[in-house]
């Protein structure tokens, strides 16, 4: 895949000035390439719209959090994603500041590997199977059902490719990819899975009951939510969030609708870390 133009997407807490978006489009441009900061709201819009699958890079200057926001910006456009890490240790991010200017100079040699990453898609629906308006989203981590408001207990039936498989009393329920093994799923007690396996995981946030656990259901599987109205008959106050990005409210009887993704996300890989070796200094630092 021949590259010819750079879009650098950063993390705007932690390259307020773009100081390090600047000397990264300067060393691009010597180099005889076209280079375009999307810092702003309208900017990163922008992009959106002008992202050529197979001639284009977006370069992502942050933590994990700025990955998950170029994968909404690029979902759909197969152009691949190079995470630079410019805070703490993350899963998606390839290299540290300190080794940019290697890691971009791989990239325009053509060497690097793609590593392909499922993602999931999701709509809500009222309880007529009737989809309200832009109540849908993509997460590449996960896509969260939870209370927003108070302490109340949610009640909800999830079914599989239109089986009952069980009613649920907890403070809400992960459904994650296997990259998403390693975010909110792994703090709510779920399994840690290779990145780049095709699943989809159920784990129960404080579920109010001793036999709930987290399941592995195929890439392949419909899972459709049913909000089932409080014991105590006050309002039901919860939301769907897409990869913590995008939250949508949650009305009694409500269907929220996932499924795997069309779509990909396409990561920059220079054999520099494995997982497992991120996955080792997480756990042992």
């Amino acid at each position: 895949m021949s590259i010819d133009r750079f879009f650098i997407v950063a993390n705007r807490g932690k390259d307020k000035e773009q100081i390090f978006s600047r000397q990264i489009r300067a060393f691009l441009q010597e180099n005889g390439y076209t280079c375009v900061i999307a810092y702003s709201d309208e900017e990163r819009s922008q992009m959106r719209t002008q992202l050529r699958s197979g001639q284009d890079c977006l370069l992502v200057l942050g933590g994990d959090g700025t990955v998950l926001e170029a994968a909404h910006l690029a979902a759909g456009t197969g152009t691949p994603i190079l995470g630079i890490n410019l805070g703490n240790l993350g899963y998606l991010t390839e290299v540290d500041a300190p080794g940019w200017e290697q890691a971009v100079r791989s990239v325009m040699d053509g060497s690097y590997e793609i590593e392909s990453r499922m993602m999931l898609d999701g709509f809500v629906t009222d309880a007529d199977r009737h989809m309200y308006p832009g109540a849908c989203g993509t997460a590449l981590n996960d896509i969260v059902i939870t209370r927003n408001r108070g302490l109340q207990v949610l009640y909800y039936n999830i079914y599989v490719d239109g089986q009952f498989l069980n009613r649920f009393s907890a403070d809400g329920v992960i459904v994650s990819t296997a990259t998403g093994s390693t975010a909110y799923n792994l703090s709510a007690g779920g399994p840690i899975v290779e990145p780049k396996a095709r699943l989809i995981l159920l784990t129960p946030i404080s579920p109010h009951t001793l036999s709930s656990r987290s399941m592995v259901l195929s890439a392949d599987d419909r899972i459709t939510i049913e909000m089932v109205p409080p014991r105590d008959g006050k309002p039901l106050c919860a939301e769907c969030d897409f990869d913590g990005t995008r939250n949508i409210g949650l009305s009694s009887g409500d269907l929220v609708n996932i499924t795997s993704a069309a779509g990909t996300t396409r990561l920059i890989r220079l054999n520099q870390r494995t997982f497992l070796e991120v996955l080792h200094k997480k756990i042992t630092s």
